[in-house]
């Protein structure tokens, strides 16, 4: 099951996206996710996935990954599909089902936005799984930083973030062995419908609950005998640098906004 999500995972390489500082690599995500919202045509969305598609063959990312990352999304896809395909009319009848059709209207828009959330994810895996998740969190701690004006506590809440990404695999991982040790002892988690399967992955519960609390109080003994310690100030091991790729990568990224808009596609 770990290797069945991408979320809290890092491929380690020396791609250009890879070497990119956090905070460049950032800017230049919302950049693009703005961008995505200003394609208008469905060739356009066409264009802007090949785009995706390409960039993830530059920097050698394994399709595996990019099919996991999009695996949570199945549903969602199929469901949005369904409700463009039959409640969105115009244009030619394409197929006729008694008093439902499927008309033109409905398979552009629904593909448009099946493709627009695909992109969403794309992008953003594009990013995670080339970018620490301590790398991650310190770009977040810099766009943050305005806040400790008003007394918001930045940096532990960029300290929960990176524990919980951290953790994310390891709990799935955590949540396999239990299910196998249950099924050792005769649990059955693959027959039945939707709501027999969700509750007799009740059992699991439980003693998931008691692994995380066990973690959680072991990384807090071990923070505190490092002499970690709420409002103190930190410092890094690791100072990110900006590089010409950073600027690079940014002025591409508006570059790429600014040409969706003037087109218009």
């Amino acid at each position: 099951m770990k290797q069945s999500i991408t979320l809290g995972q890092y491929l380690p390489g020396e791609s250009f996206l890879h070497r990119l500082n956090p905070r460049f690599k950032l800017l230049s995500l919302a950049l693009v996710l703005v961008t995505l919202f200003f394609v208008k045509t469905l060739g356009g969305m066409g264009l802007f996935l090949a785009l995706l598609i390409l960039f993830s063959i530059l920097v050698r990312m394994p399709y595996s990954y990019l099919l996991r990352g999009l695996k949570p999304i199945f549903y969602i896809v199929i469901f949005t599909l369904i409700i463009y395909l039959f409640f969105t009319k115009g244009g030619a009848v394409l197929l006729r089902l008694g008093p439902i059709t499927v008309e033109e209207a409905g398979v552009i828009q629904g593909a448009f936005v099946v493709g627009r959330l695909i992109a969403l994810v794309l992008a953003s895996i594009l990013v995670t799984l080339t970018t620490t998740p301590l790398a991650l969190t310190h770009g977040l701690e810099f766009f943050l930083t305005p806040l400790k004006l008003i007394r918001v506590p930045v940096a532990e809440i960029t300290m929960i973030m990176t524990i919980a990404l951290r953790f994310i695999p390891t709990l799935m991982e955590e949540s396999r062995r239990l299910m196998l040790a249950q099924m050792a002892r005769g649990a059955d988690f693959e027959t039945g419908n939707l709501f027999r399967k969700a509750r007799n992955l009740t059992p699991l519960i439980v003693p998931l609950f008691v692994s995380a609390f066990r973690r959680a109080d072991e990384l807090a003994v071990a923070m505190e005998a490092r002499g970690y310690r709420i409002g103190a100030r930190r410092t890094r091991m690791r100072e990110e640098t900006v590089s010409w790729r950073d600027w690079v990568a940014l002025a591409a990224s508006g570059a790429l906004l600014a040409a969706v808009i003037i087109a218009g596609i």
